[in-house]
């Protein structure tokens, strides 16, 4: 199971939300590129961004702090937020990025998600964050009526990278991941299948790569609080 150290940003700095809230960010570090050192120097082998500025404006808002990281780390990284087209997922992908996660587009455009995963072949995946079991969009701020399983079923042909399930009710609240509901999803699809939100211990992580099916974890705010030492993590899930 990847361990995928997280590196939120808000207004060019790292910070971590409570349950996807705009109003609750927390700021850990104003210098991204330097906490992405960290982590990579902690021994993490991927790194997980999101531009959450540019999730709620439906385009790139913190490119120069992404940059930044990219040109200060040799490790492969996964982005998401505000990636609603082809010329952005471009953008990135020449930029240096490894993955480029697609969630509200997912929803509204498959049609573009399915083209795009066939031009770029394992370097797309898509974000299913959710709300009970219905996705929420455009920086969680919008409920849909579609279901987790069905939007991730409805990628099953479509070579896509990974499934990135958040549930936003653990996200930051470090209450512990939806294991149940996360083993659920990748029971449920042959996507790999990465667990976002609530991991908040080793024994959390423990728990997850139990279940035999998850392929990775996302870990934030435990790491900036000290609840996970990174290193012992990694040394606990083989790399």
């Amino acid at each position: 199971m990847i361990l995928y150290p997280a590196i939120d940003l808000k207004d060019g700095q790292a910070v971590r939300l409570l349950r996807g809230e705009m109003s609750a960010a927390t700021v850990f570090n104003d210098d991204p590129a330097a906490q992405a050192r960290a982590f990579v120097d902690a021994g993490a082998e991927w790194l997980h961004l999101v531009d959450l500025d540019g999730a709620f404006a439906g385009e790139p808002r913190n490119a120069r702090a992404v940059e930044a990281i990219l040109a200060a780390c040799p490790v492969p990284a996964q982005l998401g937020g505000g990636i609603r087209d082809r010329a952005t997922v471009e953008r990135w992908l020449s930029a240096g990025l490894r993955r480029v996660i697609l969630g509200t587009a997912a929803v509204e455009d498959p049609v573009f998600v399915r083209e795009v995963a066939r031009a770029y072949p394992r370097q797309v995946a898509v974000g299913i964050d959710a709300r009970g079991q219905k996705v929420a969009t455009r920086g969680w701020a919008e409920e849909t009526g579609t279901t987790v399983t069905d939007l991730a079923r409805a990628y099953e042909d479509a070579g896509i990278a990974a499934i990135i399930y958040t549930d936003i009710a653990r996200d930051g609240a470090m209450q512990g991941p939806n294991v149940e509901a996360t083993a659920a999803l990748a029971h449920a699809v042959s996507i790999p299948v990465i667990a976002s939100g609530g991991v908040s211990s080793l024994g959390d992580l423990e728990r997850l790569q139990a279940t035999g099916v998850v392929a990775g974890a996302i870990v934030g705010r435990a790491l900036y609080d000290g609840a996970v030492d990174l290193r012992a993590a990694l040394e606990l899930l083989g790399g």
